[in-house]
């Protein structure tokens, strides 16, 4: 992964947000998973806070009619976005949990795990129950996982500081082939604790880094 998409990913983690036109809603509706192929030997399953790779294709359940497939997206490369925190619709980030890398599963998802009574731009109409295919390819830690917290956090003190921050993103910076300047820098790091130091103290806690333990800190 280049500096760019590390990069995109771990800031759009620093302010997150609900998936695209995904509307909030009580239910007592569940996601259906149909598990089409598991690997014999699965050692790690996806968890929230995972970075996943994976192809998925979307079809309308009424009819069958596909509205997405991430084949023809990107030159057909597979999608990379962090499990649980938003990156996609409530119904993928449920039905993606526990999967091993090379499973594949048929999922439906009703409308208040999607787009809900709203639709979605034209290719989703309202209340529509949606069906994915998934094929899940990579299973890494993810930019707020305990593990990069700890990485930051280099005096161990269970709060993060700017100069921690500033000297994490710089790391990230220097392997970048075409480096950014340090105005740019220095509005990364602004963004990033406008977005997250909810006290205002200049430091992020645990709380406010809201970290996906896999462990206690």
């Amino acid at each position: 992964m280049n500096l760019l998409f590390r990069l995109a990913v771990f800031l759009s983690l620093w302010g997150c947000s609900d998936a695209q036109g995904q509307t909030k809603e009580e239910s007592t509706e569940e996601v259906k998973i149909e598990v089409l192929h598991r690997p014999e030997n699965c050692s790690k399953t996806s968890r929230k806070g995972d970075l996943l790779n994976a192809h998925y294709d979307g079809y309308l359940a009424k009819d069958g009619s596909k509205f997405y497939c991430s084949r023809t997206q990107d030159e057909g490369h597979p999608k990379w976005f962090v499990l649980g925190v938003g990156h996609v619709i409530k119904g993928l980030d449920i039905a993606m949990m526990d999967m091993c890398p090379g499973e594949k599963r048929k999922v439906i998802i009703p409308p208040s795990f999607a787009y809900g009574k709203e639709g979605y731009e034209g290719k989703i109409p309202p209340n529509a129950t949606l069906m994915f295919e998934i094929e899940l390819y990579a299973v890494t830690k993810g930019p707020r996982s305990i593990e990069t917290f700890k990485q930051i956090d280099m005096d161990n003190d269970r709060q993060l500081s700017k100069a921690e921050i500033e000297l994490y993103l710089q790391k990230d910076f220097e392997k970048d082939a075409n480096p950014r300047d340090k105005s740019y820098q220095k509005a990364v790091l602004e963004d990033i604790f406008k977005k997250n130091d909810h006290n205002g103290d200049g430091f992020i806690s645990p709380k406010e880094y809201n970290v996906h333990q896999h462990d206690e800190l």
